[in-house]
């Protein structure tokens, strides 16, 4: 429920951006959705970044011998978060 408003601005946003025939005002609203899809996918690969590096850390500091086993997946997860955020701003480039 505490996205609510987040959602409903997306939708509103969303509707007028990928209109098939868009006024001369209507293409800056469109780059504006496009940069504000980046920007929450930039949040959210950094968001599950953070709390996988607090995870990985945490279960090293309790178990120091399984820091080999753990650091493999991690980076490994690290770098499927990261690709996700960079494929959404190459497509930003494709639809814009």
């Amino acid at each position: 429920m505490k996205n609510f408003g987040l959602i409903a601005l997306l939708l509103i946003m969303s509707g007028s951006a990928f209109a098939s025939e868009a006024a001369a005002g209507d293409t800056y609203l469109k780059y504006f959705a496009y940069f504000f899809a980046v920007a929450i996918a930039a949040y959210g690969g950094t968001t599950g970044q953070s709390r996988a590096a607090a995870a990985a850390l945490e279960g090293i500091a309790r178990n120091p011998n399984a820091a080999d086993k753990v650091f493999t997946p991690m980076i490994l997860s690290f770098a499927f978060m990261e690709s996700l955020v960079i494929f959404t701003l190459i497509s930003k480039f494709f639809i814009g």
